[in-house]
């Protein structure tokens, strides 16, 4: 049996120019090899299986290259590669050091790929910054790692960086596409874009992937077969389900993704797949916009035929709903209906309800519903029979004429114009309603009043105010309002100018005030002769600490008062 080799092995760039998808980052090293202008210390980041220890071997090799050594020359003497993972000690980095000293005996530069080197210890990466920051003239370091944000930042401002970026489909497609030709696989367009997707810019996942697909479907790779191996929805799963929702058949909608769950396939998984689905429409209405689909020219085609069916009003609809069942499905206790709930809604999207009840009328209801009209039914009106002069009704299905006569008498007015009285809506006298609705209504009467030019405003002092006051507390206590009489008797009023200005404790202090703050001002208001005055209330929580609220801060402000009450606990063993 012969040995297999994987194809990330197998198909692995030996130049540059087989590199895929990082052509400014190869560019880059290529001319700074040709000028001689290489850094010494290199650092290559970005996501896994984007080419990061590929460019570094070829890299390697080129700068060791003269042209006269032979094409699968290698140079492993020149090259070492170290796994920062399980060599991540002291002594390791050390033994490095040791090493970098010695010239290389074949080639010109001795290289060192670190990969991994976020895996390095804290005394590691001490350890070994004054050999990266000035090493031999012979030696150059080329560190790799996919998380840049765990190296210290002295190791980096000690590197030349270069980051690596994901590979996108299209160019991850077209290298499956020249390796499934050299392996002699017929292999459809959709099936190599499945491939690319599931690979999330990773060209050593996307090879992996194919690796498997094609031992499950052999030299004949079709988009079922990836779509069955790699357990994904395919697009006419979504295609099916868009057509449904446009012509509201919901319990098809319902039945089809009733057959989906059977599959195995995760509800989450189906609405966050629609939401994409109808994103790609959207994408599809537009011409400039066609180059941001990534699928297969077949697929392409199809999704700009059911772009054409559906409003750009609709899909903006549809993605919010399904977006917000989206993140709503993690929390849902009931994920299988919160999905149900969202298909019913987007296949109601575009449902009209007037459709069926329009041949109750002769004029369309749309026609109503623009002029904001509500429409009425024209019935046929009754006829005597003057034979025997008995009423019958007409036939079911009227006479041209008749209709033609009846829409001519039938003329559509404008609704008259009823202007409201300014009393308002009654309410019951005993509901919450009323009373936040009298209130209301008091304080716009009150605004209004305030707003007339000809209400007085004679002067006053601050004495007179504080009178005022003090004469309206002892009003309100009388009346047995004890409550509010206390939090009034909280502070003095400031006047300044024609506002008062107070401070309460805490924030219920200041809800009251305003609840009964226009019995309030009507009062001062009155007696000062001036109705330009208004309250500032704020509250300042540093004064809370003045009032005592619990039992034990009253037994405290009893206590300062006189000291004897606590002897008086003591001796009796009091509870507080």
């Amino acid at each position: 049996m012969e040995h297999f080799i994987v194809s990330a092995r197998k198909y692995r760039p030996q130049t540059f120019k087989d590199v895929v998808g990082q052509q400014a980052i190869t560019n880059t090293l290529l001319n700074a090899i040709e000028n001689n202008h290489l850094a010494q210390a290199l650092l290559f980041t970005g996501p896994r299986g984007v080419g990061k220890t590929t460019c570094a071997r070829i890299l390697a090799k080129m700068i060791n290259s003269d042209g006269s050594e032979s094409a699968d020359e290698d140079f492993a003497f020149n090259i070492f590669e170290l796994d920062a993972a399980s060599n991540n000690s002291v002594d390791d980095i050390r033994n490095l050091t040791d090493q970098v000293r010695i010239p290389p005996q074949v080639g010109k530069y001795k290289v060192y790929i670190i990969d991994e080197v976020h895996m390095l210890s804290q005394a590691a990466f001490n350890a070994f910054l004054k050999t990266l920051e000035e090493p031999p003239k012979h030696c150059i370091f080329i560190l790799a790692t996919t998380e840049k944000h765990k190296i210290i930042p002295t190791i980096l401002s000690r590197c030349q960086i270069f980051d690596f970026k994901r590979i996108t489909v299209t160019d991850a497609k077209e290298y499956l596409k020249y390796i499934a030709e050299e392996q002699g696989i017929n292999a459809e367009d959709d099936a190599l874009h499945i491939i690319a997707q599931k690979a999330d810019g990773a060209m050593r996942d996307a090879l992996s992937i194919f690796d498997r697909v094609v031992s499950y479907s052999g030299k004949d790779l079709t988009r079922q077969a990836v779509t069955e191996n790699l357990n994904v929805l395919d697009y006419e799963t979504y295609f099916t389900s868009t057509d449904l929702i446009l012509e509201n058949k919901i319990p098809e909608l319902l039945l089809q993704f009733n057959s989906t769950l059977s599959k195995g396939f995760d509800g989450h998984h189906y609405i966050a797949g629609l939401a994409s689905h109808f994103r790609d429409l959207l994408v599809s209405k537009n011409e400039e916009t066609i180059p941001l689909l990534e699928v297969g020219e077949h697929t392409k085609t199809k999704y700009l035929e059911q772009s054409r069916k559906a409003s750009s009003q609709f899909l903006m609809q549809s993605i919010n709903l399904a977006n917000d069942c989206d993140l709503k499905y993690k929390t849902s206790k009931n994920q299988r209906l919160l999905v149900e709930l969202c298909l019913m809604q987007l296949a109601s999207i575009t449902f009209d309800g007037e459709k069926k009840n329009n041949k109750h009328f002769i004029i369309p209801a749309s026609y109503f519903a623009n002029k904001g009209i509500k429409p009425i039914p024209v019935s046929i009106p009754k006829q005597k029979n003057n034979n025997n002069h008995s009423e019958t009704e007409l036939d079911s299905k009227p006479t041209s004429e008749s209709i033609s006569e009846t829409v001519q008498s039938f003329q559509v007015k404008e609704p008259p114009i009823i202007e409201l009285k300014k009393e308002g809506k009654r309410t019951s006298g005993l509901s919450l309603s009323s009373i936040r609705t009298k209130k209301e209504h008091q304080i716009k009467q009150m605004e209004v009043i305030v707003n007339e030019d000809d209400l007085p405003k004679d002067p006053f002092t601050e004495d007179e105010f504080i009178k005022v006051w003090n004469t309206y507390i002892e009003e309100l206590t009388n009346e047995g309002k004890h409550n509010l009489a206390s939090i009034l008797s909280i502070d003095t009023p400031k006047v300044k100018d024609t506002v008062a200005h107070l401070e309460f404790p805490n924030a219920t202090n200041k809800l009251e005030i305003e609840r009964h703050q226009y019995d309030l001002l009507s009062y001062i208001r009155k007696a000062l002769n001036n109705f330009d005055i208004s309250l500032s209330v704020t509250v300042n929580e540093v004064m809370e600490k003045q009032y005592a609220y619990t039992p034990f801060e009253k037994f405290e402000k009893l206590k300062e008062k006189n000291p004897n009450i606590d002897v008086l606990r003591k001796t009796f063993d009091l509870d507080v």
